[in-house]
Order: structure tokens, then C-alpha cells, then sequence
């Protein structure tokens, strides 16, 4: 599989050391500065560049017949003219706030946990997210999905960073050190607390997650996610 990297940071090279385990190609490095795309040189392209330009590369990708990949946090005000835009070009889409396999059976984890407490109103749930302090976006990508699944499955309207006024879901963001990502969810009772935690012990996983879905998306067209990928659903 011929593999071409928007953004060749620190994920980006990660990415590039898992796909060539696995057999695959890296056949591009795209930065901002990078003056000529050759997209019929790609087999797929997987972004995990700066959120300002997140989108252009996306819609370049699907504009150009190329399945992409994004793992690109801060752009989501956008990502419905994504959808839109690779639903009328019939094209090739996943974006997800984290690609670790572990992270979305969490997901999944906190969605159910969730549904079991939606009678139970005297829990109070909170959000904790630490990562590392180049870390740019706060809450993290992971913990506004975490924060979703919990506000689909109950009594929450919205969440807010460090805020629990008006009934809001607190989410509590630190960046320390060089922590790859720990995202924690609280039930807090008087009596007692539920907690569930997922804690990345390096990039690896998310690389991982990222080639897979990479690998999955070849042939399909529509705009899909990581429950698609790890048939979840």
C-alpha cells in the first residue's frame, strides 16, 4: 500500500515506522511547504498535520480520488463540509479524535457505563485529561468524545473546560511533562466512586490504530469511523 503523510511530525514518523513494518510504503512527506501534490502516486493519505490546515488537505485528498485519514484535532467546525463534500464526490473518509485501538473500545466502555447510570442523577461525572505539554488544543480531541458519549446517554446538555456551573460536564485538561495521553472519567457519589481509565504508554498505539483504519478504508467509499474499523457496531 502506497501511504502518503500529511504533517511529519512526531506522529507522522511514527506512522511511517509501523506502516513500513507492515509492509507498506511511505511515498510522501506533505507540509505546508510542500509545492506539488502527486496524488495519483497514493494509494491513501493519512493527516496528522497542524488544525489550520487539517481541512484543505482532507478536501484535497477527496477531491482527488485519494481515501484519507485524519487524526487532526481543532478543525471540527469543518467537518461537516467534509462529510458533505466526500458524500458528493462518492470518496473515501475517517476522522477520529484518537486511532489507538484501546482508546475506542473506551469509548464504547464510557458509552455504556454512561447509559447505566443515566437513572442514578446523585453521581456527578467529570472529565480529566492529561498529556504532554506540547500538546497544543485543550480538552483534548479524545476527552470532547469522551464528553459527547456521556451527554448523548444522559441528563447533560454541554460540557465545559474546568466549569461544572449551570450543569455543565466538567472537563479538567494538564499538560505535563512528556505524557503520551491519560484520559479518566469520574461518577463521584458521597458514598462511593466509579472511575474508568485509559492510560497510552507511548505513540505507538495511536500509529497502529491510524495504519489499520489505512488499511481498512481501500475499495469502500462513504464516510466512516473507528467503530466501523473494529466493527463495533
Amino acid at each position: 500500500m502506497r501511504i502518503a503523510l500529511f504533517g511529519y511530525g512526531k506522529m507522522g514518523q511514527m506512522i511511517e515506522q509501523v506502516a513500513l513494518k507492515r509492509g507498506h510504503e511511505i511515498v510522501a512527506k506533505i507540509d505546508e511547504h510542500t509545492p506539488n501534490i502527486d496524488f495519483n502516486s497514493m494509494d491513501v493519505a493519512i493527516d496528522f498535520s497542524m488544525p489550520e490546515g487539517a481541512y484543505s488537505n482532507i478536501t484535497k485528498c477527496i477531491e482527488n480520488n485519494v481515501p484519507i485519514i485524519s487524526g487532526t484535532t481543532g478543525w471540527l467546525d469543518k467537518y461537516k463540509d467534509a462529510v458533505a463534500l466526500c458524500e458528493s464526490k462518492n470518496g473515501a473518509f475517517i476522522y477520529a479524535s484518537n486511532f489507538s485501538l484501546g482508546v475506542n473500545i473506551f469509548f464504547e466502555l464510557n458509552n455504556y457505563l454512561a447509559k447505566m447510570m443515566h437513572n442514578l442523577p446523585e453521581y456527578k461525572v467529570s472529565l480529566e485529561e492529561i498529556h504532554h505539554t506540547q500538546k497544543l488544543d485543550a480538552p483534548s480531541g479524545t476527552a470532547i468524545t469522551l464528553a459527547e458519549g456521556i451527554i448523548s446517554n444522559s441528563e447533560y446538555s454541554k460540557w465545559k473546560l474546568d466549569d461544572n456551573s449551570n450543569g455543565s460536564l466538567p472537563i479538567t485538561s494538564k499538560r505535563i511533562g512528556k505524557t503520551p495521553g491519560t484520559h479518566t472519567v469520574t461518577y463521584d457519589n458521597i458514598v462511593d466512586s466509579i472511575e474508568i481509565k485509559h492510560t497510552a504508554h507511548n505513540r505507538e498505539g495511536f500509529a497502529l490504530g491510524a495504519v489499520t483504519a489505512a488499511e481498512w478504508i481501500i475499495g469502500k467509499a462513504g464516510v466512516f469511523s473507528m467503530r466501523d474499523v473494529l466493527n463495533l457496531g
